[in-house]
Parts: C-alpha cells; sequence; structure tokens
C-alpha cells in the first residue's frame, strides 16, 4: 500500500444530557474505510439514519481504485438519502436526517467527503488542520466575518446544518483529496467534540501514538466540560 499502514480506533458516548445516542460510527481499517454520522430529528429518526449510514457502507464490496471506490461511497451514501426521504414520507414526520464524514484511503492516497458539519481534522508535524468546511449557518456566519470560532461554539442556532443525508432530494457531499504522509493523524468526529473542545486542545491529545488511547481521551475531554450533545471520534493513523 505505497508503504503506507493504518491503524485506528473508534469510540462513541452518550453524552451527560441525552438518552439516545443518535451517533454512529465506521471503522474498517482493513478496507481503508472510515465514517461518523450524526443523526437528527429525535429518537427513531436520527439514529435510524446515522446508523442505515454507516451499515450501508460496512456492506460495500472491496473496490481497489480509490476513484471507483470513492465513486461507489457516493453512490451509496446518494441511495441511503433517496431511502431517507422515502421513509420520512413514510412516517409522516417533519424531519429525518444525519450528517455524516467519510475517510476513504488506497495506500497514500486518500478522500475526505462530506455532508453537515461533523468533521475531518489532520494532525501532521504536530500542527492541527481542519480539511472539512461545515455546512452549517454558523459556519456561513463566520465566513462572512460575523462570528469568531469562540462565538459560533456557543451560538443559539450552532445546531443547524444546511447540507445533511435527508435534507435534500440530492445528497451534495463536499470533497477533499489528501497525499497521506506517514506519521499523519486523521480525526473524523461529531461537533459534540468540537463544541466542547477547542483544535488545539483536540492536537494536544491527537499526538499520542495509540489510537485508542487517543479516542478515549477525547471523548472524555468532551465529558469534562458537561457533553451536552452525544460525542464520537473516529482516529486513523498512518505509519
Amino acid at each position: 500500500m505505497s508503504g503506507v499502514n493504518y491503524s485506528a480506533a473508534s469510540y462513541s458516548h452518550v453524552g451527560m444530557v441525552r438518552k439516545i445516542n443518535e451517533d454512529a460510527c465506521l471503522e474498517l481499517t482493513w478496507d481503508g474505510l472510515w465514517a461518523v454520522a450524526d443523526g437528527m430529528g429525535g429518537h427513531a429518526a436520527g439514529d435510524y439514519v446515522s446508523s442505515l449510514a454507516v451499515d450501508s457502507l460496512r456492506q460495500l464490496p472491496i473496490i481497489d481504485g480509490l476513484d471507483d471506490f470513492t465513486l461507489a461511497v457516493r453512490d451509496t451514501l446518494g441511495r441511503v438519502n433517496h431511502a431517507v426521504r422515502e421513509e420520512t414520507v413514510r412516517r409522516g414526520v417533519a424531519m429525518m436526517g444525519s450528517t455524516v464524514v467519510v475517510l476513504a484511503a488506497r495506500g497514500d492516497q486518500a478522500v475526505g467527503l462530506w455532508a453537515g458539519d461533523s468533521r475531518l481534522y489532520r494532525l501532521r508535524g504536530g500542527r492541527i488542520e481542519r480539511l472539512s468546511h461545515d455546512h452549517s449557518y454558523v459556519q456561513e456566519l463566520q465566513d462572512s466575518g460575523l462570528l469568531n470560532e469562540a462565538e459560533a461554539r456557543v451560538h443559539p442556532r450552532g445546531n443547524i446544518v444546511t447540507r445533511a443525508i435527508g435534507v435534500e432530494d440530492r445528497l451534495e457531499l463536499q470533497a477533499v483529496s489528501v497525499q497521506v504522509q506517514r506519521g499523519d493523524t486523521y480525526l473524523l468526529c461529531s461537533d459534540g467534540l468540537n463544541k466542547t473542545a477547542e483544535d488545539h486542545e483536540i492536537a494536544d491529545v491527537l499526538g499520542h501514538a495509540d489510537p485508542y488511547q487517543v479516542v478515549r481521551s477525547l471523548v472524555h475531554l468532551g465529558l469534562t466540560r458537561g457533553a451536552p450533545d452525544n460525542i464520537t471520534a473516529v482516529v486513523v493513523k498512518a505509519n
């Protein structure tokens, strides 16, 4: 695999306030596929959508080329979006949806795909970089210069996403191509983490070698801040 091997771990927690965990995650390191989905719409809606997204990705066949693999991920999530739209009508509810962020890798090449405000980060050389860009109301305010990061984290409309599975008839996934280097650490997380911890705090934890200890520490960090939302983290290390 072009000299790059991957190790990973995942951890999800309901948090300190919510009764239902509407997050779901996927850790298929042997197949170079990782994902986090954060459901919306309340019990029996949000958790249904996030689980459907992750379970559908889990059933993908092994595909060698990254371009074909990425296309299969897009097609799968597109079908999930269609199924969710139909299920929303069948149940007669106002909204069922889920954010999603995916990392797909083949050797030292990877692609990040996302819709919503679940995030993809990279730690390289001790420096953290957000590779995804939130599809959210507060991100639009930030882009316009009306909010800073700290204000966005506590904004009363911080839970409004502008793109997600189930929101529109056609799912629009944003993508980023990634040249992986040995020593890189990648983090996929739901907003329950980044709304309770700042990027520099996340970076400090990501620097540790063991992915399992990293995900446990990240979730613990969120829990010490009260964890008003579900928290999910998937950490991928390139060795």
